[in-house]
């Protein structure tokens, strides 16, 4: 039994797909996803977003191919990266057909869209010869005709029937290495039909509120809808949409699974929003040590809190801790205990060593 049961969560149990080397679903750690907004002929900008998207934490990416240069471009651009690529298909079965022949390892398509079932089956017939994925992209904002005409609107019981009318579409076609997404703009709307979904599946689901918005408005949808959902155990995929550098996407992404617990990456800040009380400048030290420590994968935590009021404590429960202290003397604290004292001047490049120091230690015992 967990000692703090309050914060366990207990993850719904789906079915395990590849992704190319990523296990999704199946109680394997969720994964993150971003996608590319270069134009996928520009196949050296592609590639380079990829990579700066991988380094940030990403482990799928997703690349639009609207036509057959971009379908075919995928060759090339997936002996530059290492991260599993996803097609993002719509309307034209050929494009999905190229994807998968020039090494896509999931399609990400809506079999609504996609035509006949001849045309279907080809797609299928494409993704089994290849061991590619299919990601059954439903969205509210592009319902079949008939599902908007029976419910009137886009809701929630309209996008899981139309997941489970294209599921169905795949399955007559005996296939299954799938996952579902139910997206929408609308946070209450994702959220109620992922539950539903999620009650007459087991198939890994991915989560999104698309079309979110900019950085700030989209972070914050993202946040509740996704968070609400990760906390109820639902999800084994996510992307958070933003009007952004898709890099920003994933930092969002993996801060919202760290703070749940759900994911351990890189080093987590623990830091007061800082007052008249504080001994640094504590603002502009955070803003400082997330830049200089982005490159620490392994999971450490910190603390940044500028005063005794809650300093201490804050330290006892993180890996390094740093407490503002009058005169420019601040404590250090090392695995919950007081260490030394540091001066301002000399805090940051400290701090910096101790997690470095203690990423190896962590890297050792692994």
């Amino acid at each position: 039994m967990s000692i703090r049961p309050f914060r366990d969560i207990k993850r719904r149990k789906t079915r395990e797909i590849n992704v190319g080397k990523v296990k999704v679903g199946g109680g394997n750690p969720i994964s993150v996803q971003s996608m590319t907004n270069t134009l996928t002929t520009d196949v050296k900008a592609t590639i380079n977003q990829i990579n700066e998207i991988s380094s940030e934490g990403a482990d799928i990416v997703r690349v639009s191919c609207p036509d057959e240069s971009s379908s075919k471009a995928l060759k090339e651009i997936i002996k530059h990266v290492d991260v599993p690529i996803v097609a993002d298909i719509h309307f034209h079965y050929k494009r999905a057909i190229e994807a998968a022949e020039n090494g896509a390892s999931c399609l990400r398509i809506n079999p609504g869209n996609i035509g006949n079932i001849n045309k279907i089956n080809e797609v299928v017939k494409a993704a089994h010869d290849n061991n590619c994925s299919i990601r059954v992209g439903v969205n509210a904002g592009s319902l079949e005709k008939d599902i908007l005409e029976k419910y009137k609107e886009p809701c929630p019981e309209a996008l899981v029937e139309s997941a489970l009318n294209n599921i169905k579409i795949l399955e007559d076609a005996n296939f299954d290495n799938l996952k579902i997404s139910v997206k929408s703009s609308d946070v209450f709307l994702s959220i109620e039909a992922y539950r539903q979904l999620s009650k007459v599946t087991d198939y890994p689901l991915h989560l999104g509120i698309t079309e979110a918005g900019g950085f700030v408005p989209g972070s914050v949808k993202s946040s509740i809808g996704l968070g609400t959902l990760l906390l109820d155990g639902i999800g084994d995929t996510i992307r958070i949409s933003l009007s952004d550098n898709p890099v920003e996407e994933v930092k969002i992404g993996n801060e919202i699974l760290k703070s749940l617990n759900l994911r351990e990456r890189g080093v987590k800040i623990i830091s007061c929003p800082s007052c008249a009380r504080q001994g640094f400048k504590v603002i502009e030290t955070v803003k400082i040590l997330e830049e200089k420590l982005a490159h620490i994968k392994t999971p450490i935590t910190l603390s940044v809190i500028g005063c005794v009021v809650n300093g201490p404590g804050e330290a006892a429960m993180t890996d390094i801790g740093i407490t503002g202290g009058q005169k420019g003397n601040n404590m250090l604290y090392l695995s919950g205990v007081q260490s030394e004292k540091v001066l301002t001047k000399d805090m940051i490049e400290k701090i910096i060593t101790e997690v470095e120091k203690k990423a190896f230690e962590l890297k050792k015992i692994k």
